[in-house]
């Protein structure tokens, strides 16, 4: 879907659960079972060798504990550890799975084998064993991979079976017309529950005002909010921060700010990301006076801050563009931070490139080499923005070379950025390189960047230096480059016929 109402919702206010106590002997042997149980190397790490040592050395794995284990596990991603941790107990004479186990092995088989072995694994089950919650988790999974027919199909059957019972499966569903682009289909569920009594949660109203406010429809999205005061539903700051956020992409700014400023009177808010979302928003809405308002609010509730802190205060004002208050918070930040993160001096570079001030740019490019930092692909790129503006393009193919050297061409596909991409070829073209502009070509053409735009440019390149290359239109066709009528004209010049 093309907007963004919907990012809110995706966020998590949940506390994070207390784990294994060393207060007592018991507490201890549990974490470290899930201490020898985390530190199992990539996926292939032996679960089962494992938990049958912590056996035989005579130590009990009570359920609570490894069920414990199994959640730490699924919250750190190490999903298929977790698997391999129900695979044992479906072994072992002491312990038998209910019918939660099956729903996790479920979700569990469709993250780490796939929807097919899922789907398998919940046909061997037997029919007593098919309940509303391996059938919802498998309704999940249809959801989650956006299989449509798939889905809808199950959640018909599920209905006619009488399985749903509560808001679960529908909020899934709503959650997949919204991916797929059919958000039209949401009022239908919306009413569909009312009509079955199925209680509808806070994850379902704010869901159903994000489908709402996809099709621009403000005032059913209004209305939503209404019927949750209605029913006695707290609206909680998630849900004026959702509401908020909608506000904001339909340009509503007054309205938003009256939303963040509800957010603003409740005395116990504690949760960062409450905050997080505050000073997101006002950046957005163009107001640091409440961006100001809520860092200063965050302070006071969390009196030490995390880096994940500092990077969205850092985002907002260089948004609005503070400089004063950006500078004086970068430097609160590199003074008291115990662990030195690149993406906040990021921030800050990249106000300094962005104002021209070579200087401070390069002094803080420097203290980032001297700290050792690893080089992110974002940092690599402001360094090659710097290089480039200093006429230094030796620096800049280095930094390039590096960018290149850990890019996935699928998952970083914005590398260079298309900024950096034009600098470079000014740059070329300005100064008749053709030998840099050749290691450019093939440099993107190993992150799978070369288009027209360079080839062009490197014609241009060569014209400029008064250069021939007989094999480029061969090279050009090589590598599937379009030539346009403008391109011809230019390749006639390079390598005539």
């Amino acid at each position: 879907m093309a907007t963004n109402t919907g990012r809110l919702v995706l966020m998590r206010s949940a506390a994070t659960p207390r784990w294994f106590s060393t207060a007592t002997a018991t507490a201890d042997k549990e974490a470290s079972l899930y201490w020898k149980l985390s530190a199992l190397k990539g996926i292939d790490g032996d679960v089962a060798e494992t938990l049958d040592k912590w056996v035989t050395e005579g130590k009990s794995v009570k359920r609570f504990d490894i069920m414990s284990c199994v959640n730490q596990l699924r919250r750190f991603k190490k999903y298929n550890h977790a698997a391999q941790i129900y695979e044992w107990m479906e072994k072992s004479s002491n312990y038998s799975l209910n019918n939660t186990d099956r729903a996790l092995c479920i979700d569990l088989l469709a993250k780490t084998e796939g929807i097919a072995q899922a789907e398998n694994y919940f046909n061997s089950l037997q029919e007593s064993a098919k309940t509303n919650k391996t059938y919802g988790a498998l309704l999940k999974c249809y959801c989650k991979e956006n299989m449509l027919d798939k889905a809808e199909e199950l959640f018909k059957k599920l209905k006619e079976m009488n399985l749903v019972s509560s808001a679960l499966s529908y909020n899934n569903m709503i959650s997949l017309y919204l991916r797929v682009g059919q958000p039209e289909k949401v009022p239908s569920l919306v009413h569909e529950m009312e009509e079955q009594d199925i209680p509808a949660d806070l994850y379902t109203y704010n869901i159903a005002m994000n489908s709402y406010a996809s099709v621009k429809d403000v005032n059913a999205v209004e209305q939503v909010l209404e019927k949750m005061k209605k029913k006695g539903v707290e609206c909680n700051w998630f849900t004026y921060g959702n509401l908020a956020n909608i506000y904001v992409n339909a340009g509503l700014i007054q309205k938003a700010n009256y939303c963040l400023q509800n957010i603003e009177k409740n005395k116990n808010l504690h949760d960062p990301e409450a905050f997080h979302m505050l000073i997101d928003l006002y950046a957005r809405t163009s107001n640091l006076e409440g961006v100001n308002r809520a860092w200063e609010s965050l302070k006071l509730a969390l009196p030490k801050l995390n880096n994940k802190s500092y990077l969205i205060m850092l985002l907002a004002l260089s948004k609005l563009g503070d400089v004063a208050g950006l500078e004086k918070c970068f430097k609160e930040w590199e003074s008291g931070c115990t662990t030195y993160d690149v993406r906040l001096s990021n921030v800050m570079l990249e106000s300094y490139l962005n104002r021209e001030m070579i200087e401070e740019a390069n002094l803080l490019s420097e203290s980032i080499a001297k700290r050792g930092s690893e080089l992110k692909l974002k940092t690599l790129d402001l360094f090659m923005r710097l290089s480039l503006k200093k006429h230094q393009i030796d620096s800049a193919m280095k930094y390039l070379d590096m960018g290149a050297s850990q890019a996935d061409p699928i998952k970083n596909k914005w590398f260079p950025t298309e900024e950096t991409i034009t600098m470079f070829l000014e740059y070329f073209e300005a100064v008749k390189d053709v030998d840099n502009a050749e290691k450019f070509c093939e440099t993107t053409r190993k992150i799978g960047r070369l288009d027209s735009k360079i080839y062009d440019s490197l014609l241009r390149t060569y014209i400029a230096a008064g250069k021939e290359e007989p094999l480029m239109s061969q090279r050009m066709n090589d590598d599937g480059i379009e030539i346009s009528p403008e391109t011809e004209k230019l390749l006639q010049k390079v390598c005539p016929k």
